[in-house]
């Protein structure tokens, strides 16, 4: 495939997301209100007044938000009404399942409607008797004539001893907002919730917690933000933010996964994975924390303008999201939250899951980005069918990191790629151009060219070389067969909806004991499934019971029980290679610390 060629306009495009350039003709503010109605059957009711304008204006409820997947959030509206200010009906036309034209607002107009909100998680909207967690992208509708005006927003029919958090500023009574881009980037909490506050280095953090007081310490939390703050902000050299908000659910069932937004982050993790885990929470706060800078900052010109009508497509998740994840690991590392062993076990892990994948050899890391909407369907979840942007891109970013340094002889890092991307492309309110801007960056700092490392393993499907990047740092890659459990099937769930099974081995005894793709897996040993059903058959060993609940297509509900098989596969370990060299563990420290070596090496 041959580079994009990108034009001088598309270069320049304006970062509307944060720095407000009209998107359309600018109206005064549009208010909204909250109201929440009926927590039992999970009922909102919003109202939007609009400001003076356009005799005929249309109303949009996007259809995506959050996640990479239309989700068409209009299914949840029960109902919508529209009249003036003195209270008259206006014409209301439904033009198609998420777009309404209103008629008559030239002197404003007043819209209101009624939700159904009961998506759990830090990609939902959720309102039930214990709390409310809105991403308000998924209940606002907006005036396309004046997206880009001023919010207000305010909430009625709060329960008694609720509060509201949310990084949106704050008035006497409302909550307001440049642009309604901003005020959907940020995310409501409220409920009953406990919170924590402190400074650092000149920033103010928040700290909201949704969950049994039992389930978690609010001390060790801070302590573990006080370390990952510090060393995120001291390698990326920045901090362009007064005020940060982290969101935290620990629920007792199912949870998993954090959202970013551009001052705050909304974190979930199940409460039994936190008490015996807790490294997980570092390693999502970490990531997320890191997506104030690469994702919301550091973006991708294919995501804007955000459409909230169709798919924004883009050939940059690799980066966005795997090159974090890296990028999360060297912030665990820096601030000793994680150590050399564990992170380069879990390389070794990542490396597995990868080469596991049929996938891998056929759909390259731009594809899988470009096909990231794709993620909630079953089939396309499949080991031959897809890989993961997430997997695949942070061991891109680690491949670049080493070549990068192999190339600048030890001066340049990631860590200089993403302090260039900063400076010439955030912090000049400019998009990069996807794949080839990670490219430029990385050869301003390296010096080299590395057209080929992009076509080969970036745009391509080249295997990955570990060894040749991995001899700067004297380590290697050791390759062994193995036994492992084998519960023949795979299974997985999309978000918060049902795991599903996607295939079942011929012969196997799972197959034998009745198990269908397109079952429905209730429970997995007497516990409800988690995101992946690996995460629940890599605990198991040949010969294990397995007792499945599942439902059937036709609603049937069974259980299903049979004993666990073998299969062999290959495992990965990274090891030192023999007689590692005082300039390869020189490396090796500089590259675990994220940083470029202090003088160039001999070679």
């Amino acid at each position: 495939m041959t580079r994009s060629i990108l034009t001088v306009g598309r270069c320049i495009l304006r970062w509307t997301l944060f720095f407000g350039m009209a998107l359309s003709p600018s109206y005064g503010a549009t208010n909204y209100t909250i109201s929440l109605a009926d927590p039992d059957r999970h009922l909102i009711e919003v109202q939007v007044v609009l400001p003076e304008g356009p005799a005929q204006r249309e109303l949009q409820l996007p259809v995506w938000n959050a996640l990479y997947q239309i989700r068409d959030f209009a299914q949840y509206v029960n109902w919508i009404h529209a009249k003036d200010h003195a209270g008259r009906p206006l014409t209301l036309l439904q033009l198609d399942k998420s777009r309404w034209q209103i008629t008559g607002s030239q002197a404003g107009a007043i819209i209101e409607y009624e939700m159904f909100v009961d998506s759990p998680g830090p990609f939902g909207a959720e309102f039930n008797s214990h709390h409310a967690f809105f991403n308000l992208a998924q209940l606002l509708m907006y005036s396309t004539d004046g997206r880009d005006s001023s919010i207000t927003l305010r909430f009625s029919r709060v329960p008694s001893g609720w509060r509201i958090a949310t990084p949106m500023s704050s008035g006497v009574d409302t909550f307001v907002a440049d642009n309604y881009d901003r005020a959907v980037d940020s995310p409501v909490e409220i409920g009953d919730f406990q919170e924590s506050a402190f400074e650092q280095d000149g920033g103010r953090y928040q700290v909201i917690v949704d969950a049994e007081s039992s389930d978690f310490d609010m001390t060790k939390i801070s302590a573990m933000l006080h370390k990952i703050i510090a060393s995120a902000t001291n390698w990326i050299d920045d901090r362009p933010f007064e005020r940060y908000m982290f969101i935290y659910h620990f629920p007792r069932g199912p949870a998993g996964g954090g959202m970013e937004h551009a001052y705050s982050t909304a974190i979930a993790v199940n409460a039994e994975v936190l008490a015996k885990s807790p490294e997980v929470l570092a390693s999502v706060t970490a990531h997320e924390f890191f997506h104030l800078w690469n994702v919301k900052r550091i973006r991708p010109q294919t995501l804007e303008p955000v459409d909230y009508t169709r798919e924004n497509y883009t050939r940059a998740l690799w980066f966005s999201e795997g090159c974090t994840n890296a990028a999360a690991d060297i912030i665990q590392l820096r601030s000793g939250l994680l150590d050399e062993r564990h992170f380069e076990e879990d390389l070794a892990t990542d490396i597995g899951e990868l080469e596991r994948r049929p996938a891998h050899l056929t759909q390259s890391a731009e594809e899988s980005s470009l096909d990231a909407w794709l993620e909630g369907q079953a089939y396309y979840r499949r080991p031959e069918r897809s890989i993961s942007y997430y997997n695949k891109g942070e061991l891109l970013c680690i491949a670049l990191d080493l070549a990068v340094r192999e190339a600048s002889h030890g001066q340049a890092s990631l860590r200089e790629v993403f302090q260039w991307m900063n400076k010439n492309y955030a912090n000049k309110h400019l998009f990069f151009p996807d794949s080839e801007g990670v490219r430029r960056a990385a050869e301003a700092v390296s010096h080299a060219d590395l057209e080929r490392f992009f076509a080969k393993y970036v745009v391509g499907t080249d295997e990955i070389p570990w060894d040749d990047f991995f001899r700067g740092v004297g380590l290697h890659l050791v390759t062994a067969p193995t036994t492992t459990a084998d519960a023949g099937f795979l299974a997985s769930r999309n978000f918060d909806a049902p795991m599903i099974v996607t295939a079942v081995t011929d012969g196997s005894d799972a197959q034998i004991a009745g198990l269908r793709v397109g079952d429905t897996i209730l429970e997995i040993n007497g516990k409800p499934p988690g995101e992946d059903s690996s995460e629940t058959t890599a605990r198991l060993h040949p010969g294990d019971a397995i007792i499945l609940k599942v439902r059937a297509r036709r609603g049937v509900e069974r259980e299903l029980k049979w004993k666990v098989e073998s299969h062999e596969q290959v495992s990965f370990e990274i090891k030192d290679v023999e007689n590692v060299t005082a300039a390869q563990r020189a490396r090796r420290t500089a590259w675990l610390k994220g940083e470029a070596e202090s003088s160039p090496q001999t070679h």
